[in-house]
């Protein structure tokens, strides 16, 4: 009997557990250790921020589904990683692994920068309690509006969220009746609007620039934060931004159980991974999701990370599980990630899909569309996806959906 452990219950590490449970067989074991004793649906934050969800609206307890699947769960805080004995040191005692898979998501880096972040002057929706804590500012913020400012750090790879969220909030703006009263800023280290960590996909530059415009939304792009002081944002240039709101997105390392493993990890902490998902010093362990290490798709002026989309993730995901299977029957390794970014941005009231088939140029596809359907097809893609969670079902269903929405492709459901 081998012991498959998965470090990590989030978008990577459920559906891991649940593709290990149903690809493995029986004998094997699969376990799950994570921080946190629920599942939440990331990309609904910044609906959460703005009071369009609650948390019981997004997210479920870990225990019951994972039970009812015959998985392990071990509700403890991972403290390190030790390879040479393939085991995990928690806080709860070690845990022993033949596999271990790594989808322990990102440390969030507000460090990094002076002020940033909830515990300084600076909201966050990278989680649902930074996203509720968001909403408790947001409420009092409405009772007396102001300048709202925007965006992500430099070093910042994940810039959906950004964007959605000052859209996001020009419309629940609006539909209160008080946009008037709220100048919007977006500061960004992007090289410009709509590039996203991708050196921009089809005419999502155009795009975003009239979006801007049209929602009166003011863009601060290639620019660094220098220091966050209540009510204002300094920026390296010298530019001071007035705020009574602010959500920023931070850069992302690794989480220090991960980092701190010798020969594991990149200078940042994300984990090494051949084209297997596993790590090439040692061969039975593999990542996927935020926590891998993938090079930045160009060099910007300032700097910029690759985002790792949810479609991304969840073909990670399928090449690890599968490996693994075919390393446990003596089998050669042949299962690879789809490489592609594919992503559904929220504006409120319509949205904005970007797709780069690969994320690496040069692309066979590179497109960018706005419409309502963007926004419907957000919605759908959340509910879709906590019903599987909770069922326990592992299909891969991004790159099937955003396709089959835009006629490019079929939409197949399997299993």
């Amino acid at each position: 009997m081998a012991r498959i452990v998965i470090l990590g219950a989030s978008i990577g590490g459920l559906p891991a557990a649940y593709e290990s449970r149903l690809l493995l067989d029986k004998q094997q074991q699969v376990t799950v250790i994570s921080n946190i004793d629920y599942f939440h649906f990331v990309p609904s934050n910044p609906w959460v921020a703005v009071g369009w969800r609650k948390r019981k609206d997004i997210s479920f307890p870990l225990a019951p589904v994972l039970e009812k699947k015959g998985i392990e769960f071990i509700h403890a805080a991972a403290e390190r990683i030790e390879p040479e004995q393939n085991r995990v040191v928690t806080a709860k005692g070690d845990v022993p692994y033949d596999y271990l898979i790594i989808a322990t998501g990102p440390k969030l880096n507000f460090p990094a920068v002076p002020g940033l972040g909830p515990s300084g002057h600076t909201q966050s929706v990278c989680t649902v309690d930074h996203a509720e804590q968001a909403w408790g500012v947001y409420q009092s913020f409405l009772k007396d509006p102001g300048p709202v400012v925007v965006g992500a750090a430099q070093g910042a790879s994940c810039f959906g969220p950004a964007y959605e969220m000052a859209f996001i909030l020009d419309a629940d703006l609006r539909k209160r009746k008080l946009r008037r009263k709220v100048p919007i800023y977006f500061v960004t280290p992007e090289p410009y609007i709509g590039h996203m960590g991708l050196a921009g996909v089809g005419k999502s530059r155009r795009l975003m620039e009239d979006e801007f415009a049209e929602h009166s939304i003011k863009p601060l792009a290639n620019t660094a934060i220098k220091e966050v002081q209540p009510g204002k944002v300094l920026l390296e240039d010298g530019q001071e931004v007035p705020f009574r709101y602010s959500m920023f997105i931070p850069p992302f390392t690794g989480v220090d159980a991960v980092a701190g493993t010798a020969g594991l990890c990149n200078p940042k902490g994300f984990v090494n991974i051949d084209s297997y998902q596993a790590n090439p010093k040692y061969k039975n362990i593999y990542a996927v999701g935020v926590c891998v290490a993938i090079p930045p798709v160009e060099q910007t002026p300032v700097p910029t990370g690759a985002p790792k989309t949810g479609y991304m993730i969840e073909s990670m995901v399928s090449a690890a599980v599968h490996n693994i299977k075919a390393d446990l029957e003596n089998n050669p390794k042949r299962e690879t990630a789809t490489w592609n970014a594919i992503c559904l941005a929220d504006m409120g009231d319509t949205g904005m899909a970007f797709v780069a088939l690969p994320q690496m140029a040069p692309r066979n596809v590179t497109w960018a569309k706005k419409g309502k359907w963007v926004h419907l097809a957000k919605i759908g893609l959340e509910k879709y996806f906590l019903h599987k969670m909770k069922k326990g079902v592992s299909e891969p269903f991004y790159e099937k959906a955003i396709l089959s929405a835009m006629g490019m492709g079929k939409l197949e459901r399997t299993g």
